[in-house]
């Protein structure tokens, strides 16, 4: 494992993911988390990939999965998944339930976007729907954040569009998704019209998360077509 741009101590793992250097260390004697990469001294540094596993580790136990379901579900990815890849597989993570948005002082923002944040950074995270202004709290302003799309949207801030353009994407990425839900969610009341209440329950449970990995892994791959043909187009 590379830690790309970033070499973090486990102090600085720990403070930037929310947890304690006990759980970093926990995770690592499981298997959970690679080992850091040796230093000077032999002192380990942990990279911006260790801080996205971490973070999606974190994601599946809020969720309340047990530490051997976690391994499975980890076990089940490619090794050498992106920090952005990571980023995904949380997000779609925490669309499994609500409650993934939290309030939080500019200070614990900040600390877990793992930079400042100015006006215009905040102002694209909100158009993409990652932050809202909340109001004023005893430390200062307050953001609502969906903390499960936090990592991907900071990340989204190096990518030079201008705010335009991400209010133009969203736009985009939203209609398609309404239109998407709607042809998915009558396909599947067609589908179980003949079933009782709670089957129908327990079937939208189950299929919920799946239709999201679904949706999400076709959306990639169609991104992935049409970018390799407009770059054969400039080239």
């Amino acid at each position: 494992m590379t830690t790309e741009t970033e070499a973090l101590t486990i102090d600085e793992l720990a403070a930037r993911a929310g947890v304690t250097v006990r759980t970093v260390r926990f995770y690592g004697t499981k298997g959970l988390l690679p080992p850091p990469v040796l230093g000077p001294r032999r002192v380990g540094r942990y990279g911006t990939e260790h801080l996205a596993r971490l973070e999606l580790i974190e994601e599946l136990q809020s969720r309340g999965m047990t530490l051997a379901a976690i391994e499975r579900y980890l076990g089940q990815l490619p090794p050498d998944l992106s920090v952005r890849d990571l980023a995904v597989q949380r997000a779609v993570v925490a669309s499994w339930a609500p409650g993934t948005v939290e309030t939080v002082p500019r200070s614990e923002l900040e600390r877990r976007a793992g930079r400042p944040l100015g006006e215009e950074e905040l102002r694209r995270l909100a158009a993409m729907d990652v932050v809202e202004r909340a109001g004023a709290g005893p430390d200062g302003e307050v953001f609502r954040v969906d903390a499960g799309l936090l990592r991907l949207g900071v990340e989204l801030l190096d990518v030079p569009l201008s705010h335009e353009s991400v209010l133009a994407a969203r736009a985009v990425l939203t209609e398609h998704a309404r239109a998407a839900a709607r042809e998915l969610s009558r396909l599947l009341r067609d589908a179980v019209a003949d079933k009782d209440a709670r089957d129908v329950r327990s079937l939208s449970a189950r299929m919920h998360p799946l239709v999201v990995q679904a949706l999400l892994t076709t959306f990639q791959r169609s991104l992935k077509e049409e970018l390799r043909e407009w770059l054969d187009e400039e080239g």
